[in-house]
Order: structure tokens, then C-alpha cells, then sequence
């Protein structure tokens, strides 16, 4: 399934043990449109634009490299929050990678963790790791696109 994401998104009630030896990365993005998703991204040292179709467990998505000056003329063109994050890279035992993400700014104090998967069927079978919370697959109050719009969902600020 080629350029197609397959993932199972949680939010994060508890941070897994020695964070601090994870390798991780800073994220920050805005979004030109959200229907469709256009995104644009600077991962680290690294600029890219991002076309996503919709879906909720698999969706596509289409990646293509910018340059730091399309990325800041692009930026400024964002609607909403531009969003501000850092990923951490957790390898499971069965070599599933989890991506977590801790928000900062106006998304703060937001962890989620994704699972991205070679097939549904795979996705289906998942077990969640035990301080993983709530599963937040096709809720897209918890997009990231519907977050730079309306900021965190109101339930969620309510349980904090």
C-alpha cells in the first residue's frame, strides 16, 4: 500500500521509564488547509510538505522535501496554531516502532503516541502497551489539523 499510513493512535496517561535515553526529535507545523490536509513541517533540520487524504485508521498521505525557504514562506500561511512538539522514538520488543508526542504551548500538557502498521490486519491485532490511555483511532478532535483550529477538545481539558 504504497504511500498509505496505517496507524493506531492513544493518549498517554503515564510517560514510559528513562524518556531521557530516547532518542527524540522537535516538530513544528502549520497547516494551509485541513480539507484536504496540507501541512507543512519542519522535523529537526528537515522540511516537508504534507498532502493527506482522508481516513481514519488508513489514510493517504504523500510526502515531499522543502527547502528552510519554502518552509518559511509557507509557515506564515498557516491557518490556525502552528503546533510545537517533541517525538520521541520508542522500539517495542516485537520492533514496532511508537512515536509519542509531548505538545507544547497552547496543546500543552497533550501525549499521544502513535503505532504506524504494514496492514490493517495488523493494526487490528495490536495490543496497546499498558501506559498507553484511551484510543483516539478516528477521533479527529485529536487530529493534529483539527487541534491547529480549535485547540485541545473540550473533554479532554475537562479530565484534567
Amino acid at each position: 500500500m504504497e504511500n498509505m499510513e496505517i496507524e493506531r493512535r492513544f493518549l498517554v496517561e503515564q510517560l514510559p521509564e528513562q524518556l531521557d535515553t530516547v532518542p527524540h526529535k522537535r516538530f513544528e507545523q502549520g497547516y494551509l488547509s485541513t480539507a484536504p490536509v496540507l501541512r507543512v513541517r519542519r522535523e529537526g533540520d528537515e522540511y516537508v510538505f504534507t498532502y493527506k487524504g482522508q481516513g481514519g485508521l488508513a489514510r493517504e498521505e504523500v510526502n515531499l522535501p522543502l527547502n528552510p525557504e519554502a518552509y518559511a514562506h509557507l509557515i506564515q500561511k498557516a491557518d490556525g496554531l502552528i503546533i510545537q512538539k517533541t517525538r520521541y522514538f520508542l522500539t517495542q520488543e516485537s520492533g514496532l516502532l511508537i512515536e509519542m508526542d509531548l505538545f507544547e504551548g497552547d496543546l500543552y500538557p497533550l501525549k499521544i503516541a502513535e503505532v504506524e502498521f504494514s496492514s490493517v490486519e495488523e493494526a487490528h491485532s495490536y495490543q496497546p502497551e499498558d501506559w498507553f490511555g484511551e484510543e483516539i483511532t478516528g477521533d479527529h478532535r485529536f487530529s493534529n489539523s483539527a487541534m491547529s483550529r480549535e485547540g485541545l477538545p473540550e473533554e479532554y481539558l475537562q479530565k484534567r
